[in-house]
């Protein structure tokens, strides 16, 4: 009898194949006679670094799923089983013909400040030049600091910490944490690259709120394909998926696609599931943001999204 097996579609990035082999390893604990397969796939976010994310539409012709779409092609063709994703790389309103099969336990969720000397939001200099991709870390920075100038940067988690180095460089970078633990840059309060050591602060996520599943990796399938669901199910974290779910509900329901700007947070105790969440004016980013929090069941987080949608929506 041949050997079962899976083929994994991933981005080519040093954190795509970290988390890739990461659902690897967990794959083969779980199947210990499944052949696992991996396929690097590049997707219109890789191929083209020239263009900021607000381009994407217009030159590109790819309006939201930038690191994505080519992975779901390659599901749809039945060339790979499952693909593996950042979760908040992720639309909220997954494209039909495809599920989230699981969700692995949740990093960190926080954003990070990088500097080269230990610095925070507040003691950050007038006027300081902080680069970041996202347009939730860009809004709630220039919320806190008006003066402060966003550069957007691209490239990969490397890439873009070094933009605090050289003969040219930023004040200030924000990142993700999961990304910086998963590649081992970061332990502690400093990173460590190409021979730099340099600050790192978690960002409070009461204070700065994380993107909709930050930290979190996703597994998708295609619908119906029971046998890779099943694999891959075995993966899956509750706790961790009650709580993306609940983050991806709302921006669903908001129509907030993946670079607009929302913060979620979310944490459970007992049985009951809490989010606060931050919604910034995308037409107008010196309108202060609504901020609203609820609580419900962690066994119906999607009615808890849409009781907190509700409110924004009016």
């Amino acid at each position: 009898m041949s050997q079962p097996t899976l083929t994994l579609g991933t981005r080519g990035s040093e954190l795509a194949l970290t988390q890739t082999r990461m659902v690897t390893d967990d794959l083969q604990a779980a199947h210990a006679n499944l052949q696992v397969v991996r396929q690097i796939i590049q997707t219109s976010g890789d191929k083209r670094q020239d263009l900021r994310f607000s381009e994407f539409n217009a030159v590109a012709h790819v309006d939201k799923g930038i690191f994505i779409k080519e992975l779901e092609i390659a599901l749809e063709n039945s060339e790979i089983d499952a693909a593996v994703h950042s979760l908040k790389d992720v639309p909220s309103d997954l494209a039909a013909g495809f599920v989230i099969a699981a969700v692995l336990p949740r990093a960190p969720i926080e954003d990070v400040l990088i500097t080269r000397e230990a610095c925070t939001l507040e003691t950050l200099p007038k006027g300081a030049r902080v680069g970041t991709s996202s347009v939730r870390r860009a809004a709630q920075l220039k919320w806190l600091r008006p003066d402060v100038e966003i550069v957007e940067i691209r490239g990969n988690v490397p890439t873009r910490v070094k933009k605090v180095l050289g003969e040219q460089p930023l004040d200030a970078v924000l990142l993700a944490a999961a990304g910086l633990i998963r590649l081992g840059l970061m332990e502690g309060s400093q990173i460590q690259i190409e021979g730099h050591t340099l600050s790192a602060l978690t960002l409070d996520p009461v204070t700065f709120l994380p993107a909709a599943g930050q930290g979190a990796i996703a597994i998708e399938c295609r619908a119906g394909d029971e046998t890779s669901i099943q694999a891959v199910r075995a993966l899956n974290h509750a706790e961790t998926e009650a709580r993306v779910t609940v983050e991806r509900e709302f921006l669903r329901l908001l129509g907030a696609g993946c670079q607009t700007p929302v913060g979620a947070h979310t944490w459970i105790s007992g049985d009951q599931l809490t989010m606060a969440v931050r919604v910034f004016n995308e037409a107008d980013l010196s309108v202060a943001p609504v901020e609203l929090e609820a609580t419900g069941p962690v066994s119906d987080p999607k009615a808890l999204a849409a009781t907190l949608a509700k409110q924004v929506l009016g």
